[in-house]
């Protein structure tokens, strides 16, 4: 049994990799943002870097997949520094506390996103390209330079640059599913938009490969193997619940609707899972059909 740190146990990627890891018998220590309830809680402030080191020292592995949900709200000047800030002091605290014990952990987690990318149009991207423009491709350079202190300790650290995860508890595909259902869905904008999915089954199968293949370092991109456009998404979603997809979101409504957001919605990211695949990962649910049905 091993002891891992996991900053953002409660969100939907998070708490599903604390399921899996404790199912298997690791002891996890959930890092929290009050005073511990449960013997299982730490408490930090990410903003202030203040972390309860006392019970880390020993532990084989930190993941840090805390941060503000980038889809939550309107991007405002406010929201844009609460997304910001709580990736990028949140990393620094976590990567500086780890680099401070006396017995540091083997391996540093991140969490990054293939926004990293910017919009590739129908380029297909890997983790040897260099990053985009715009606010997500700044942030993400931020937030993966951020565990710098967690490297220069000569811990392995690892980034993993997260597509959009298929899964109904929460994410861009937790508010698809409702307006599938209802008949409502449709293709957004004018559908040629790649979308860089991954079932949260196979992302939490690939976090689990990160902590364990000791050779593998720096990003990694955990998507599927292909890409689907926003069209080949709509038609899929249309198929698998078996509903019709005839209403369109055009891109001047979302843009109004969404604010800078809809670049976002309205980009097109086809990264691909190179470092991933080539490590020797196997993915249960590639295909997009299946992907979606096990969501």
């Amino acid at each position: 049994m091993t002891r891992i740190v996991v900053a953002g146990a409660s969100g939907l990627i998070g708490s599903a990799l604390v399921r899996s890891l404790t199912a298997d018998g690791h002891e996890v220590l959930r890092l929290v943002r009050r005073a511990p309830r449960a013997a299982d809680e730490v408490r930090w402030d990410p903003k202030r870097a203040d972390v309860d080191t006392d019970r880390l020292d020993g532990c084989e592995a930190f993941v840090n997949l805390a941060g503000a949900g980038v889809g939550d709200h309107r991007w405002t000047a406010a929201y844009k520094r609460e997304i910001h800030d709580s990736r990028v002091l949140g990393t620094a605290a976590l990567a500086e506390a780890a680099a401070a014990l006396d017995t540091p952990p083997r391996v540093f987690l991140n969490g990054s996103a293939v926004g990293y990318y910017g919009d590739t149009g129908s380029r297909a991207v890997d983790e040897s390209a260099p990053a985009g423009e715009g606010f997500l491709p700044a942030l993400c350079v931020e937030w993966e330079a951020a565990t710098a202190p967690a490297h220069q300790a000569g811990i392995r650290t690892v980034l993993a640059r997260t597509g959009l995860v298929v899964a109904r508890g929460g994410g861009a595909w937790a508010k698809l599913f409702p307006l599938f259902r209802s008949g409502l869905g449709g293709r957004m904008g004018d559908g040629r938009q790649y979308w860089s999915y991954i079932a949260l089954h196979d992302h939490v199968a690939a976090l689990r490969h990160l902590l364990d293949t000791q050779t593998l370092s720096g990003p990694v991109n955990l998507t599927a193997p292909h890409p689907a456009t926003n069209r080949e998404v709509t038609a899929a979603m249309g198929r698998v619940l078996h509903r019709p997809t005839l209403f369109t979101a055009p891109a001047p409504a979302l843009r109004l609707a969404l604010g800078e957001m809809a670049g976002d919605v309205l980009g097109s990211t086809r990264a691909v899972p190179t470092r991933l695949v080539e490590s020797g990962f196997e993915f249960a649910f590639p295909g997009l059909d299946d992907a979606i049905r096990a969501a």
